[in-house]
């Protein structure tokens, strides 16, 4: 029986979800379709890649409500809605408040709990309200939510409200209660049942640290049903996964190895992140090649042709639009797509052997464009964002080592440590390592 079936919103939440599963023990593959049941064999838990935060309301119930319908005839224990740990939505892209409702209805849940806290991120949750490490993996600074330097200026859904129950109320009718961290503290059940015997049909809960998520994780696998249903961020599988292991019934954390350099390595970036910009600059005036593309036509001729021309000189390489992004761009859709197959061709026609796709709202759609049908984490790069080796077959991606970065992940130097390594003089081409060759293909 599978622990725990998840559909992340877009594609960079959904490999942060699958490293807090791998890393805690459990044997944890991310598909882009909602798997069979004999995909799921040897696995403890699985997790699919959706598109959703990135559409309206009438398309998100399109996709959700058959892929959920799918994942109950898989019985898992727990069905985990996964969103990404800044809550950023709004009632016309993204609704979260409409997945907990067609969940909801389709795994018939009288009350539907969020976690959103997710402390190894640099998220935390108190009195209902949210709070952001300015660039997770990094020592930034915390702010709450509406005052965030980069999440509050989101150019899709910025994040303008920190109280999520406020937030999630523009986006649902549904009564909303919340089990702050001092109800936690003292007897979570208790005070989880008060608040659904006053008629609460979504309850918020509170999170600061690790003990938080362990009780957090306690009381959910002790809600009744036999499929329970949880909305919220990568903290929803750490807290199951803490309470499983106190249990004993895990077995013991994955130990990796290293991964080689992958040289040369080619970033495709739609990301409009403040904190991905300044990573670009970083990345720039320490050897990369920054290549800008326009947001409407990413993968054109001129574009692929620069991209291919660094890289066969063995330059690490970035392709990105926010330099060129006016504001009144083409949607998450199209430029997604064009990334991804701007980065599927330059793969093909060179042999470039790493990648990495920055940008949460465009990587579902870059992916797909790439050939992925599922992945596996082989090695931690920074909290959030793993490196993973594709399945796709008939693509040049087939095998390959691959890294997803939502906007706000990582510090200045990501990039260079998603190549194996700093980067120090432009003028000096990469070269590529044999070594890391064999070990990439």
């Amino acid at each position: 029986m599978l622990r725990l079936a998840y559909f992340a919103d877009d594609f960079t939440g959904a490999t942060d979800a699958l490293e807090s599963l791998a890393n805690s023990g459990l044997r944890t593959r991310l598909f882009l379709r909602v798997p069979t049941a004999a995909d799921c064999q040897g696995l403890d838990a699985i997790g699919v890649a959706g598109l959703t935060r990135s559409l309206a309301p009438d398309a998100m119930e399109r996709e959700l409500r058959p892929a959920f319908q799918s994942l109950r005839e898989l019985s898992p224990r727990h069905v985990h809605y996964k969103v990404c740990s800044t809550f950023d939505s709004s009632p016309n892209v993204g609704n979260i408040g409409r997945a907990i409702e067609i969940g909801a209805e389709v795994f018939e849940r009288g009350v539907v709990p969020v976690l959103v806290a997710a402390p190894a991120l640099g998220r935390y949750c108190a009195f209902g309200n949210l709070f952001a490490r300015f660039g997770i993996g990094s020592s930034g600074a915390i702010h709450r939510l509406d005052r965030h330097p980069s999440i509050s200026r989101h150019p899709v859904t910025p994040m303008t409200e920190a109280d999520l129950r406020v937030h999630l109320s523009r986006q649902t009718k549904l009564s909303i209660g919340l089990l702050d961290f001092r109800g936690l503290e003292q007897d979570a059940a208790s005070a989880f049942v008060a608040l659904q015997e006053t008629g609460d049909r979504i309850i918020l809960i509170d999170g600061l640290n690790d003990g938080h998520l362990l009780r957090a994780g306690t009381l959910l696998d002790s809600l009744p049903g036999p499929t329970r249903y949880i909305v919220g961020s990568s903290g929803v599988g750490t807290a199951l996964c803490s309470h499983w292991a106190k249990q004993g019934t895990l077995t013991a954390p994955v130990e990796y190895s290293s991964a080689d350099s992958g040289s040369p390595l080619l970033v495709v970036s739609g990301s409009c992140s403040v904190v991905t910009a300044g990573q670009i600059d970083w990345a720039q005036e320490n050897g990369f090649e920054v290549i800008s593309v326009e947001p409407e036509h990413p993968d054109g001729p001129d574009a692929l042709a620069k991209v291919c021309g660094s890289l066969r000189k063995g330059r690490h390489v970035i392709a990105c639009t926010h330099r060129a992004y006016s504001g009144t761009s083409a949607p998450a859709e199209r430029i997604g797509a064009a990334l991804g197959r701007l980065a599927r061709a330059a793969i093909g026609a060179t042999g470039a052997c790493r990648v990495v796709v920055a940008g949460g709202d465009t990587s579902s759609y870059a992916a797909r464009a790439l050939g992925i049908e599922s992945l596996e984490m082989v090695a931690p790069l920074v909290p959030g964002a793993p490196l993973c080796r594709a399945r796709a077959p008939g693509s040049p991606v087939d095998g390959l080592i691959v890294n997803f970065k939502g906007g706000q992940v990582g510090a200045p130097g990501y990039f260079a440590q998603a190549a194996g390594g700093p980067v120090s003089n432009p003028s000096q081409p990469v070269l590529r390592s044999t070594q890391a060759l064999r070990s990439l293909h």
